[in-house]
């Protein structure tokens, strides 16, 4: 292999990628997409008090909390903190949550593969997000918000 030949790392800063607001106290920053391997890594900073809605996972996630804490209502006792990692196996189904009496911001970074199954309390499949959604709801929420097209990598 020549140096030609070797690939190149692909470096962004926390502000070549916006944060775009969710409307639901959170805001997310889309930094890699792979469609074809359903593949989305993004980093999601959320307020104290709030609850995503209950989802599955048709993949799996890997989470590392940066600051801040929360868990999954299902599983009360397991509290993610500051520098800890989680791994979600495919298949998995939870409530995400942060504590109300957190005092700043939690700040995690997810890499999922395949989609999340939003559902509803009976169960049954409400919206579904996945690689190629949340590419285009990136992207649209940053032109809309005067970004223009920011440079994800992988796209």
């Amino acid at each position: 292999m020549t140096t030609i030949d070797i690939p190149t790392t692909i470096l962004r800063g926390e502000d070549d990628l916006p944060f775009v607001d969710l409307g639901d106290g959170s805001t997310l920053q889309l930094l890699q997409v792979d469609i074809e391997q359903g593949l989305w890594v993004v980093r999601t900073k959320f307020r104290p008090g709030m609850t995503v809605d209950t989802h599955k996972h048709t993949g799996t996630v890997h989470a590392f909390t940066l600051t801040g804490s929360w868990k999954y209502l299902e599983y009360p006792d397991e509290l993610n903190v500051a520098g800890s990692y989680l791994f979600e196996p495919a298949g998995s189904v939870h409530t995400l949550h942060v504590p109300e009496s957190n005092t700043e911001i939690t700040d995690v970074f997810f890499i999922i593969h395949g989609a999340n199954l939003n559902l509803d309390p009976d169960g049954n499949v409400t919206t579904v997000i996945d690689a190629a959604g949340i590419r285009d709801f990136y992207f649209a929420m940053c032109e809309a918000d005067g970004h223009g097209r920011p440079p994800v990598i992988g796209t």
